[in-house]
């Protein structure tokens, strides 16, 4: 079995990170650049940074702040926000991304999946899913959580796989931010037909949240959140001996300060 991952993820909106409940209700928290710092050294396994009004906005990701990011952690960096295109992919891997995450871009053009991967490899391309329940049924939104796409959350997953995607996020717009926990239900649904690794999204309060998704949801290879970490709610360390001392394997934490 592999080791299972815990991932912070800075949501960017004009150069500051946020955080809201159900995508709305939008907070500012603190500067990136110092946050990602706090989880450098924190026992993070990997760092998330999304810029999530740049598709919705129609522009491109802020690379200042990105390059910020990536030249003070050490740890795997994902990147989304505005990608579109390879050249997008080009641009945010210069900036120091290790992978990039696309969302609506691989909603409007699926072929951009297989095109970034050939260019790039699979392990760089994650297709990131923002899923809601729409008439008892997982339905993937677009352009951060704003537009109802009708596309079937498991089918799109799947051909995410199959174009290419090497990784894939799993956001339960349905459990953001309430840290109730995370949307086991629909996580796997989405993942019965995947192969791939699975990061699920959405919902994570206390660290028992953790535990039970990767109990009760056996694919998930790693667990995202973002305010519970951002306000120290739980303490990323203390969460990893949490987890392994109930039995899940974790990472170990060689860069841990």
């Amino acid at each position: 079995m592999l080791a299972k991952r815990i991932i912070p993820c800075l949501d960017i909106k004009n150069g500051m990170v946020v955080k809201g409940t159900n995508f709305s209700g939008i907070r500012e928290v603190l500067p990136p650049v110092e946050l990602a710092q706090f989880y450098n050294l924190s026992g993070a396994d990997e760092l998330v940074f999304y810029d999530i009004t740049a598709s919705a906005e129609g522009r491109k990701l802020f690379t200042d702040t990105l390059k910020q990011v990536a030249s003070c952690i050490f740890i795997p960096l994902t990147v989304g926000g505005g990608i579109s295109s390879l050249q997008d992919f080009d641009v945010a891997l210069k900036c120091g991304a290790d992978k990039v995450s696309v969302n609506s871009g691989a909603i409007s053009d699926p072929s951009l999946i297989g095109k970034a991967a050939k260019m790039y490899g699979n392990q760089c391309v994650v297709l990131s899913m923002d899923v809601k329940r729409v008439d008892g049924k997982f339905t993937v939104f677009s352009h951060g959580g704003r537009i109802n796409t009708g596309i079937c959350a498991d089918e799109w997953a799947y051909r995410g796989q199959e174009e290419g995607a090497g990784e894939l996020v799993l956001n339960s717009i349905d459990t953001d931010g309430v840290k109730g926990g995370f949307d086991t239900e629909m996580l796997n649904k989405v993942c019965k037909r995947l192969s791939i690794p699975v990061i699920a999204s959405g919902g994570a309060g206390k660290k028992e949240d953790f535990l039970s998704l990767f109990r009760s949801v056996p694919k998930a290879d790693a667990g995202l959140a973002a305010s519970v970490f951002h306000f120290k709610e739980i303490n990323i360390q203390e969460l990893k001996i949490y987890l392994k001392q109930n039995g899940i394997q974790m990472r170990t934490d060689a860069h841990m300060a």
